[in-house]
C-alpha cells in the first residue's frame, strides 16, 4: 500500500471531510469508479473509427463469451 500526500484548498478539505470523502475506503471507491468511467469513455471513443473501418460490432453473447474466456485464461495463468 502506498501513502500519498495531496495539496487541496482548505474549503474543499473542510467540505470533503464533512461528507466523509477523505476516508481511505471512500477515496478508494471514488477513484476506482472514476477509473472505470474513464476507461469506458476511452473505449467508446474508438467506436467511430471501428465503424469507419467496417468492423462489425460484437453481439452481447460474443462479448460475454470473450470476457469469460479472458477470465478463464487469467485464472489459469495465476494458479
Amino acid at each position: 500500500m502506498v501513502t500519498i500526500q495531496l495539496s487541496l484548498p482548505d474549503d474543499l478539505v473542510k467540505d470533503a471531510t464533512e461528507f466523509g470523502l477523505l476516508e481511505s475506503t471512500r477515496l478508494e471507491t471514488i477513484l476506482r469508479n472514476e477509473i472505470r468511467k474513464t476507461a469506458f469513455e476511452s473505449f467508446l471513443s474508438i467506436a467511430p473509427e471501428l465503424e469507419a473501418a467496417g468492423i462489425v460490432p460484437m453481439s452481447e453473447e460474443e462479448v460475454v463469451a470473450e470476457v469469460r474466456a479472458a477470465r478463464a485464461e487469467q485464472n489459469a495463468t495465476s494458479n
